[in-house]
């Protein structure tokens, strides 16, 4: 059994290199001493560990080689800047996005966009100090639009649900509700021409009265003994008060008058000859009770606040500034006033 001697010194593992031969292991029986794991040689940077070299010797397995770093795990990729900061948690549980947001977009795109399928609000704004809810405003085209079963919906405790200031302040495709009172400065009809719809449009006046008036008229021919009995809607007398009545004869002459007043809804003509026709008219004022909570004042004294303010400043020589808006919000209006300024100095500088 020859001595298996010194093991030969194992000598500095030398540049470890080649470490091809890895073969004679067979030898590895003598790893009787171990030797002295021969100071282990520098471990050789490991790097090659692919011939986990000489396992032969086994003695320097020991150290493992440092586990090579493990390779700096590469930095968590950077967690990408948490994208825009302001859309944080996006529509949340109840469909609200926190805000501000501020971005650009092209012609056909959105600066922001909210789509949401669950029953709540697409974009909803509450404040609770003087500013917006929500605010849109464009210097060219629309401001703000809303459109599907409800497009847009704006409520207020005091002032505007919705408020819209422009030469054409809103648009409305469609039927439109209101579940309150409408107050104008006049009201009209326009339709196509319907002699020329090409080419122009009819427009008609409203009717208008200082009372909550319905009108109701018809044609009654009188019977042979030259009365007519007028039957009016079963509602009449549960929605009007206040009955007035007007006749008047078609083809001939005939003293008619009101022979019976309005009673369960019907009212008798008498007076004429057999046969002629007669036009009436009707009228009444509402009694219902919407009407009666709420009657229009005919004439309204101006509130302190609005007093020497106008709806139509322009119409009696007064400034801009004179509107009755620059009464309730100046801070907004002077807003859209310099908007306005910086938008004609941009176009025509």
């Amino acid at each position: 059994m020859a001595q298996k001697g010194a093991t030969g010194a194992t000598g500095a593992t030398g540049a470890q290199g080649p470490q091809g031969l890895q073969g004679l292991q067979g030898l590895q029986g003598l790893q009787g001493l171990k030797g002295d794991t021969g100071s282990q040689g520098p471990q050789g940077f490991q790097g090659v560990q692919g011939l986990t070299g000489l396992t032969g010797l086994a003695g320097a397995t020991g150290a493992t080689g440092q586990q090579g770093l493990t390779g700096a795990q590469g930095f968590p990729g950077a967690t990408g800047a948490t994208g825009q900061p302001g859309l944080t948690g996006a529509q949340g549980p109840a469909g609200f996005v926190t805000l501000p947001y501020s971005g650009s977009s092209s012609y056909d795109g959105y600066i922001f966009s909210v789509t949401n399928s669950s029953g709540y609000h697409g974009i909803s704004g509450s404040v609770s100090g003087s500013g917006y809810g929500v605010r849109g405003a464009n210097a060219n085209y629309t401001g703000y639009l809303g459109f599907s079963d409800g497009g847009v919906v704006g409520t207020s405790g005091s002032h505007y649900g919705y408020l819209g200031m422009s030469t054409r302040a809103g648009l409305f495709s469609g039927l439109v509700d209101i579940m309150g009172t409408l107050t104008k400065s006049a009201g009209s009809f326009k339709i196509d021409h319907p002699l020329d719809p090409a080419n122009k449009y009819l427009q008609h006046s409203f009717v208008e009265s200082p009372d909550m008036m319905n009108i109701y008229n018809g044609v009654a021919e009188l019977d042979e003994s030259g009365e007519a009995w007028i039957d009016l809607p079963e509602y009449f007398e549960a929605l009007n008060r206040d009955f007035r009545y007007q006749l008047t004869c078609m083809g001939e002459f005939a003293p008619v008058y009101i022979a019976k007043k309005i009673a369960g809804n019907r009212f008798k003509i008498a007076g004429g000859a057999p046969g002629v026709e007669v036009s009436w008219q009707v009228t009444g004022i509402r009694k219902d009770a919407y009407a009666n909570a709420h009657r229009i004042p005919v004439e309204e004294l101006k509130s302190a606040k609005e007093a020497s303010y106008y709806i139509h400043p322009e119409l009696f020589g007064k400034p801009e500034e004179k509107q009755m808006e620059w009464a309730q919000r100046p801070e907004m209006m002077r807003e859209m006033k310099e908007k306005r300024e910086r938008q004609k100095q941009t176009k025509n500088p």
